[in-house]
């Protein structure tokens, strides 16, 4: 008998690899097929805050009122994305030359085409998400769409088979002087340059609407700047269909606990910068009392003088101004030490000891689960629910119009100024609100976006000079990730600027990669029968 072992024939695994440019040809793409790429979960979760973090600089601006693409919103819009470290996808909402792209180009397409996909799975769970983000994302796919030059939209049309092709000479003779009365805003020699197509007019009604095309015969003679109009059409019916399927098929999405638990939390996530540490500048408790008036939102403003007034404050209120002194620079022996000279004004200190201590060395991640708790953001603290005798949550939302009032002008704010609050309080935009409030109270001309009581207090500081800007845009958090191990791992301190930032996140992408890549052919080295293994 032959015990020697026989090695089973091998098959070698042929992996196609499909380059980037080929997958993500555009800029501007119509969201047709979902991707069929792993994603590791690290990645999933980075993904969908930075797509919320775009469409909600898009939300900012049309709460502001800006008109969509005029100067201002282009110029507000630029610089949000600018701040919030999306600039790979203001490139994409750029003029660009339509030359050879780079890597970090091609890696924003990709970013950009998943992270659409994974928000469809977190917003198609109602009708008010879903108008949400049909809403940002057509507005986000216009601007992008507005920066191509003439040969990318023939290219973008030819490719996503749009049968519409640009007016001959000829043609464009023959209905010449309504083209030149239709267009506004253009001289006649840069009318004679555009390139105009003739389409259905029930495909540019908002076109006609607005009398912004030549109409003739049924048709609408459409210029290259307001073709958006039909291929946006287009992309809106894609999205709808595409977020009737999501919630097909959402209930097995969600059979991942790890992924359900971010897509339902997803829309009310905080996406800004990060103040469980704050490394900048220590605070001193003697200065509470001048910073509560010169840089402190109302919110921790009317806590603060709750505090001063009544010496307790109850469990909400306790957390969210505790954790807000934590994240300005307040130390823990700080900490201990204001709120033991204000309890025990009304009890002693063995009480104050037994029942209280224990929860601010908590808060520091000294005691219990040792987790160092986050500062609350403006939208935790909007959704605070406050009872009768509570001074926590936001004071726009929870106080009554004339409370809200009454308080404002206690606190110095003019009866006209009052008035420019009350505009954004009585409309339910309370952060606008607490945005116009800083600029009254600090006699400023720039209207601060503010989504966090501590970058209220960070911006009134770098305001006044007593801290420097950080030269850093906010980026999403990046897992801490052990690469001893990993051939060809670098030191992340060797790269300076939002370039490398981007480069680095694009060599984590491909490390993941790699690693995936690795894991399969392990698993394909192992010795099985795979002949027995049927379907």
């Amino acid at each position: 008998m032959d015990f020697n072992l026989k090695k089973r024939a091998r098959h070698d695994v042929k992996v196609e690899v499909v380059s980037l440019e080929s997958k993500f040809p555009h800029n501007v793409m119509i969201y047709h097929f979902p991707p069929t790429e792993d994603v590791h979960i690290d990645e999933f979760e980075d993904l969908a805050l930075e797509r919320l973090r775009l469409l909600r600089v898009f939300d900012r601006a049309t709460t502001k009122g800006l008109r969509m693409m005029s100067d201002d919103w282009k110029e507000y819009v630029n610089a949000e994305l600018t701040r919030d470290g999306l600039r790979g996808y203001l490139r994409m909402c750029s003029s660009h030359s339509g030359g050879i792209k780079q890597e970090a180009d091609l890696q924003m397409r990709r970013r950009d085409y998943l992270s659409h996909f994974i928000l469809r799975l977190a917003y198609c769970r109602s009708e008010d998400l879903l108008r949400w983000f049909v809403a940002r994302e057509m507005e986000f796919f216009k601007y992008k769409f507005a920066a191509l030059s003439t040969a990318e939209i023939k290219q973008f049309l030819e490719e996503n088979s749009f049968h519409i092709q640009p007016l001959t000479e000829a043609q464009k003779d023959e209905v010449k002087d309504g083209l030149y009365e239709s267009t506004v805003g253009q001289s006649v020699a840069k009318i004679e340059l555009l390139e105009f197509y003739k389409v259905p007019f029930t495909q540019v009604l908002d076109l006609v609407r607005t009398r912004r095309c030549y109409l003739k015969a049924g048709y609408a003679y459409v210029n290259t700047h307001d073709l958006v109009s039909i291929v946006a059409a287009r992309q809106l019916e894609e999205i709808e269909r595409g977020m009737q399927a999501a919630k097909a098929f959402i209930n097995d999405v969600e059979a991942d606990e790890r992924i359900s638990r971010m897509l339902k939390s997803l829309h009310n996530s905080y996406t800004g910068k990060d103040y469980t540490v704050c490394k900048d500048a220590s605070v001193p408790i003697e200065s509470l009392d001048q910073l509560s008036k010169t840089s402190m939102p109302l919110c921790m403003r009317m806590c603060h003088d709750h505090i001063r007034s009544q010496h307790h404050i109850k469990h909400g209120g306790r957390m969210q101004y505790g954790l807000f002194l934590k994240g300005i620079g307040v130390s823990l022996e700080d900490s201990l030490r204001f709120w033991r000279e204000e309890f025990t004004k009304k009890m002693d200190v063995d009480k104050f000891a037994r029942s209280y201590e224990y929860n601010i060395h908590h808060n520091y991640g000294k005691k219990g689960s040792m987790v160092n708790y986050t500062p609350y953001s403006c939208m935790k603290i909007i959704k605070e629910m406050a009872a009768p005798g509570d001074c926590h949550g936001c004071p726009y939302k929870s106080l009554d119009p004339p409370t809200v009032k009454a308080k404002l002008a206690a606190y110095g704010l003019s009866p006209g100024a009052i008035e420019e609050v009350m505009f954004f309080v009585t409309r339910g935009h309370y952060q606008f609100a607490c945005g116009k409030y800083f600029m009254l109270t600090h006699n400023s001309n720039v209207e601060p976006t503010i989504n966090h009581p501590n970058s209220y207090f960070e911006e009134s500081q770098i305001l006044m000079g007593n801290r420097q800007k950080s030269t850093r845009t906010p980026g999403p958090v990046q897992p801490t990730n052990k690469r001893a191990g990993i051939r060809g791992a670098a030191n992340r301190s060797m790269l300076n600027g939002d370039d490398d930032d981007e480069l680095w996140r694009i060599a984590e992408s491909q490390e993941k990669a790699y690693l995936s890549q690795k894991g399969i052919a392990e698993a394909f080295d192992d010795d099985l029968d795979l002949t027995q293994i049927t379907e």
